[in-house]
């Protein structure tokens, strides 16, 4: 069943319909570093900077993970919204120090990146946050579902506040997804978890459906999990 994020809210009565609905929490590097009980992930603060015109903090990101990586289910690795491979490249010289921070970290995948531009990094404890534009991400989701079925990575999807886009992720074999629906008006956590309830007891057959696209990544490498790291680097294990 798809995991649900919602952005972190402080109003008592979102709060409570959250928690009944066992949904989780995203919560920003740029906001309140407060998980309010849930279980969380943390977000690098990369997005909220986006949205206001204001450069990334990386201060305040460092301070958030020191304080919250360790509990969280993951870590948003640095990024540039829409960044591209600038974003790959700023992500890449991060990964080792949040791996040292929290259990796992997600490679943020931005407009104009392919598989084959971060499938040698990916592995268990390394996955993927599908960002980017809106229009890129909808039109590359199953693409990313394959990869991370390949992979055996958890594979992330920002931004995702409908019903139809729920039910887009599912059937593309999604780990989890986050929005601010929810944590906004209490009033649509009911709807958005009825049709992620919905589908887990009728489950599309992913692997089938992923088929047509898996294969067009082409045949896994052998040393795909460690090629292009750092000297002595291993995504599973961590730092030698």
């Amino acid at each position: 069943m798809l995991i649900p994020y919602a952005a972190r809210t402080g109003t008592r009565r979102n709060l409570h319909a959250l928690r009944a609905a066992e949904w989780r929490l995203l919560v920003s590097a740029a906001a309140s570093l407060r998980t309010e009980g849930f279980l969380y992930a943390l977000d690098n603060g990369a997005w909220s900077a986006y949205r206001t015109g204001q450069p990334w903090d990386e201060r305040r990101f460092v301070v958030a993970l020191r304080k919250l990586g360790a509990g969280a289910d993951w870590t948003t690795i640095p990024d540039i919204v829409a960044g591209g491979h600038a974003s790959l490249d700023l992500s890449l010289r991060w990964i080792r120090y949040v791996l040292d921070e929290s259990p796992r970290a997600l490679l943020a995948v931005q407009d104009g990146l392919k598989p084959d531009d971060v499938m040698p990094f990916l592995g268990e404890r390394v996955g993927i946050f599908v960002g980017g534009s809106t229009a890129w991400k909808h039109h590359t989701l199953e693409q990313w579902g394959a990869v991370g079925h390949r992979m055996g990575c958890w594979v992330h999807v920002g931004r995702i506040n409908t019903i139809r886009h729920i039910f887009r992720c599912t059937y593309a074999g999604i780990t989890s997804f986050d929005g601010s629906s929810a944590s906004r008006y209490a009033v649509n956590t009911p709807k958005l978890d009825r049709a992620r309830r919905q589908l887990a007891l009728f489950p599309p057959r992913v692997h089938e459906l992923l088929q047509p696209v898996a294969r067009s990544l082409g045949p896994p490498a052998d040393d795909v999990h460690t090629a292009g790291m750092p000297t002595g680097w291993s995504v599973k294990g961590g730092q030698p």
